[in-house]
């Protein structure tokens, strides 16, 4: 196997051993599965830039050099081809899309294979080991032997060339593979994925690769910060053409997230049918039936016959896409029955709809709260839900779609209350960085006691803080545990505005703290009076403490009171979370540990330092 970063700068020798010049690239044809090298590129004498045709001219290839099969005065030079790309150029260090795993990740190598007299393009290297290597092939070599004895072995992170997707370049008119999946035919969920990993250049590079409909429908499924900056990115006619091809409630979202002023722009330079039908859905309640529903259903007269109805659905168009049931409306369009297509279709040409109708029906109001419309959805496995006013009229419905889209983004703030939010990316890394992650996730208690020893010793501050050191394991830890308590809390303070709930949970604090002190000075008393006692119970006159003893109340007094202070003071984490989550901010847990233990750190150092230097320590003692 050979890998790119380790061919470049190789000497090139003519026939006659003459070193003419030094690789400076290799290029392929693009149109194959694995595509073979075809061309070499490398500076000569004054770094002038010569190509040649690998078939015709290379003779052997090698680790530190290449050979070619004639003398420097017989070779004759090349040029790229249309169908050809460079792998240092284009490649190397660029930006692709993985179009198997859907991510964007960056080309740290590229590796190479050797077929019968040609070399071959396996794929990219888009792992630690590719950035090792480039950099030095002893570094690759020493982080392998240290992973190892881990029994984390650094392992290749390759994607094959028919699994990638360059946006770093435009090659749209390039085929890079025979079987390659481009991103126009991946599904809009997965070409939403791809888009927010993308920086916003990039992104409107791609976007503008996709048809009107899959730019839409990409659109959709994006989240709602990405949905505003990539309106943003558009101009305003465009902008206005992709809403108009979303579906209503989809566009009504993103609309009710921009500026009044530009939102009723892109509104007015719609048809008047979309924009009617958008507009519509703008006066309901974020969260609510109304702010989720769709006004894209199919209702017709209690009179109207199969026949007739079946007809009305297949005028319809291909891009009416919300038809799970047909439902039928009295006088004043009130709702009165539901018939799903499966019914529909088997019934007779001349049946009446509404005589074939299910009347018990389960219905939604306006103001709903979307997750329990969302339940009701899941609980009757419906496909859908009516939306209807106060006098029964059908308004809307809501999609099985939308309420997947509601139940996840419950879960998601479930998980990031329960401290989960950001564990689903690092979980997939592997080797090294997933060990780095995995200690300080479950150890970092560990790392920052380390981290205070060292530098505590380097400052020549040991002595005065030997007895804190012994200690403050057991604030590193309590800090770490009261913020996983202290998340907990979310569930009951519901509001950053909750003052009362505020109030109670800080009183309830206070008192655990009070609680935790008090146990801990009673266990100190009797431990050291158990050190300073024999056997017997009899005490040494006169009195005079050992070193253990000095050790304890030194080190335990401060400690103490930093434990009361990081839990009368960890009702802060519950109100610093609950407010990033009302503004929906991702919530990590590592950041609040590390804050809470400086906390604890703080106090019980400063303790330790005013208590010694001031002898109150050594008059307890006394």
């Amino acid at each position: 196997m050979f890998y790119l970063s380790q061919m470049l700068g190789k000497p090139v020798f003519d026939s006659n051993g003459e070193e003419i010049g030094r690789i400076s690239d290799l290029a392929i044809q693009t149109g194959e599965v694995f595509p073979r090298i075809t061309s070499l590129a490398f500076l000569g004498p004054s770094k002038t830039p010569f190509m040649v045709s690998w078939r015709k001219y290379v003779e052997s290839y090698e680790g530190d050099k290449i050979v070619l099969g004639k003398a420097s005065f017989d070779i004759r030079f090349s040029y790229l081809q249309p169908d050809e790309i460079l792998l240092a150029r284009d490649l190397l260090n660029k930006q692709i899309v993985d179009t198997q795993d859907l991510k964007v990740v960056r080309v740290n190598d590229l590796k190479l294979s050797a077929s019968s007299q040609q070399l071959r393009l396996l794929g990219a290297e888009v792992g630690l080991r590719g950035i090792l290597r480039a950099l030095n092939p002893l570094l690759e070599r020493a982080a392998l032997s240290v992973t190892k004895l881990f029994r984390h072995p650094l392992e290749e992170n390759i994607i094959a060339w028919n699994y990638m997707e360059l946006v770093d370049r435009d090659l749209s008119s390039v085929k890079l593979s025979v079987t390659h999946k481009r991103l126009s035919e991946l599904h809009p969920a997965d070409v939403a994925d791809i888009l927010e990993q993308l920086d916003p250049k990039q992104r409107g590079l791609v976007f503008e690769h996709l048809d009107r409909q899959q730019a839409a429908d990409a659109l959709s499924e994006l989240d709602e910060e990405y949905q505003t900056d990539m309106i943003d990115d558009l101009s305003e006619r465009q902008a206005a053409k992709l809403l108009a091809q979303m579906d209503p409630d989809d566009a009504a979202d993103i609309l009710g997230d921009l500026p009044y002023e530009k939102a009723e722009k892109l509104l007015w330079l719609m048809g008047v049918q979309d924009e009617k039908r958008i507009r519509s859905l703008l006066g309901y309640k974020e969260k609510t039936a109304g702010g989720i529903m769709t006004p894209e259903f199919v209702a017709v007269p209690e009179d109207t016959t199969v026949g007739a109805t079946i007809e009305k659905i297949r005028n319809l168009g291909e891009d009416f896409a919300s038809i799970h049931y047909v439902y039928t409306t009295g006088l004043g369009g009130k709702l009165t029955g539901t018939l799903s297509l499966r019914s529909l279709v088997l019934a007779d040409n001349d049946s009446s709809v509404f005589d074939l109708s299910t009347r018990d029906l389960i219905t939604a109001s306006p103001g709903d709260d979307q997750e329990d419309v969302a339940e009701a959805i899941s609980k009757y496995d419906l496909l859908a839900l009516p939306v209807v006013d106060e006098n029964g009229v059908l308004l809307g419905i809501v999609t099985v779609d939308d309420a997947l889209d509601v139940l996840e983004e419950e879960h998601s703030e479930d998980l990031q209350i329960a401290g989960a939010g950001n564990l689903t990316r690092d979980s997939e890394q592997q080797g090294l960085a997933s060990l780095l992650v995995w200690l300080l996730r479950k150890e970092l208690w560990f790392i920052i006691w380390g981290l205070l020893a060292f530098l505590i010793t380097m400052s020549g501050n040991l002595p005065l803080l030997s007895s804190a050191l012994i200690f403050t394991p057991f604030v590193l830890l309590i800090a770490t545990d009261i913020v996983a308590f202290s998340i907990n809390d979310l569930l009951e303070y519901s509001s950053a505005q909750d003052a009362p709930a505020a109030l109670r949970l800080f009183g309830r604090n206070l008192f655990a703290s009070i609680l935790t002190a008090a146990v801990a000075a009673a266990f100190g008393i009797m431990l050291f009076t158990a050190l300073g006692s024999g056997i017997d119970g009899t005490s040494p006159e006169p009195f005079s403490p050992s070193p253990v003893q000095s050790v304890l109340v030194e080190g335990l007094i401060p400690a103490v009171l930093a434990c009361f202070a990081v839990i009368a003071a960890s009702v802060l984490v519950t109100i610093i979370a609950r407010r990033r989550l009302d503004k929906n901010r991702p919530l990590s847990v590592v950041p609040l540990t590390l804050s809470m233990m400086g906390f604890g750190l703080v106090v019980q150092i400063g303790l330790q330092v005013v208590l010694v230097s001031t002898g109150v320590l050594s008059g307890l003692l006394a």
